[in-house]
């Protein structure tokens, strides 16, 4: 055993405990769109019934779409659902794809979760300095939701180092691909309507 599989084999117990702290995290945070919705119907009817509106409960429901997007975004990379063309994707030999993305993780992902992270806690802390408000009238503080831009991309660099590690076991036959069994949704739409259109 050489040298690269022993330091993955010390790792993949680490990214067993990100990938159920992430996906945990998702599970949870994921309820939030159902209450952006319940937000966003409640502040149009009481529009539409009372003629008023509060700019705090508009702001509201981007921050809870935002708090979705952004710390959701890890548990989606740990999902393999991130976008991508799969059509082209999914024709190349499975070697050539898990080069794709041992590659794309650690020469775009993490440079890029790295660069999104430095410039997002100065951006937060000069927020949080001032208490800097919204720019409308009744809206809410600035800094929590700014705040969530360096919390979602620090996630995402730890799931990003889980799947590298995760995908270079693979290539190297320590663990089984823990996607080889997965049906993707657009897959899993297709057979749906092949089997609705045979039935006919």
């Amino acid at each position: 055993m050489g040298a690269l599989d022993a330091v993955l084999k010390a790792l993949l117990p680490i990214t067993r405990r990100i990938d159920a702290f992430t996906a945990w995290i998702g599970r949870h945070l994921a309820w939030l769109i159902l209450a952006a919705v319940v937000v966003s119907a409640a502040n149009a009817s009481v529009r539409k019934i009372f003629d008023t509106s509060s700019n705090s409960w508009l702001e509201l429901q981007w921050v809870l779409f935002s708090i979705v997007f952004l710390l959701c975004s890890p548990w989606t990379l740990l999902a393999n659902e991130h976008i991508r063309i799969d059509i082209v994707n999914n024709m190349l030999p499975k070697r050539l794809r898990d080069s794709i993305d041992v590659i794309g993780h650690a020469f775009f992902l993490l440079p890029l979760t790295i660069v999104m992270i430095i410039t997002g806690i100065p951006f937060f802390l000069r927020s949080i300095e001032v208490n800097e408000q919204s720019g409308n009238a009744g809206g809410l503080p600035q800094w929590p939701s700014k705040a969530l831009v360096m919390i979602g991309f620090a996630m995402l660099l730890v799931q990003g180092v889980s799947e590298l590690v995760k995908r270079i076991a693979v290539m190297r036959e320590l663990i089984p691909d823990p996607h080889a069994t997965q049906v993707h949704a657009l897959e899993a739409e297709v057979e749906h309507i092949v089997e609705a259109i045979e039935k006919r």
